[in-house]
C-alpha cells in the first residue's frame, strides 16, 4: 500500500516538473518589431452592402453584390481628406466596373487572392498612402439581370438566391472579422 502511494506521489512530482520545466523553456512566438508596430495602429472596419453594376454592350447586364472589410492603420485613416466608406465605394467601382477584374461568362478564371490584392492596392494607390493592410471578403456575389427582374416581380413563386462567386481553387468569399462575433454576443 505504501509502495502505491510512493508511486503516484513520484508520478505526480515527475508530471509536475515536466510540465513546469516545458512552460518555462519554452518562448513565446516571435514577432519582428515591425509587426508590432502594425499590429498596434491596426484596427478592422466593417464594410457596408455594395451593389456594382456589371456594363457590357452597352447596357447593365447584372450587379455584383459585395461586402468586404478592411484591416487599416487607424491613425491614416483618421486623416484622410475623402471618408473611407466613399473612397471604397470608388475604388471598387473601378476595380469592377473600369478594369473589369471579374469575368461573369468564365467564373473559373477568377482568382479570391488576386481580387483581394487587386482591392488592396487599388485603395492604398486611390489614397495615395499605405493605409489598408488586409481585405476580407464576407460576401461576394453575382445577380444577373434576369434574376432582377425575377425578384422584381411579385407573381414569381421561387426566389433567386444570388450566386456565390468561386474561384479556380474552389475557395468562396466568406472571411469574418476578427472579434466579431464577440462584439455581436456582447451587445455592441
Amino acid at each position: 500500500m505504501i509502495k502505491l502511494l510512493l508511486v503516484g506521489v513520484w508520478v505526480a512530482g515527475i508530471t509536475l516538473g515536466s510540465v513546469y520545466a516545458s512552460m518555462r523553456y519554452t518562448s513565446a512566438p516571435v514577432e519582428s518589431s515591425e509587426e508590432q508596430a502594425r499590429l498596434a495602429v491596426q484596427e478592422y472596419l466593417p464594410g457596408e452592402m455594395i451593389t456594382v453594376p456589371v456594363l457590357r454592350d452597352g447596357g447593365v447586364q447584372g450587379y455584383f453584390l459585395t461586402k468586404l472589410s478592411f484591416a487599416v492603420d487607424k491613425t491614416k485613416v483618421k486623416t484622410l481628406q475623402v471618408p473611407f466608406k466613399e473612397t471604397v465605394t470608388n475604388a471598387l467601382f473601378d476595380i469592377l466596373v473600369g478594369k473589369q477584374l471579374i469575368n461573369v461568362e468564365d467564373s473559373k478564371s477568377f482568382d479570391l487572392a488576386n481580387f483581394k490584392s487587386a482591392v488592396k492596392a487599388g485603395l492604398n494607390e486611390q489614397m495615395k498612402n499605405e493605409v489598408v493592410f488586409e481585405v476580407l471578403v464576407e460576401q461576394l456575389e453575382y445577380l444577373s439581370k434576369a434574376d432582377v427582374a425575377r425578384v422584381a416581380n411579385p407573381d414569381t413563386r421561387k426566389q433567386p438566391e444570388p450566386v456565390a462567386l468561386v474561384d479556380r481553387n474552389g475557395n468562396t468569399a466568406h472571411d469574418v472579422i476578427p472579434g466579431a462575433k464577440e462584439k455581436i454576443a456582447a451587445g455592441h
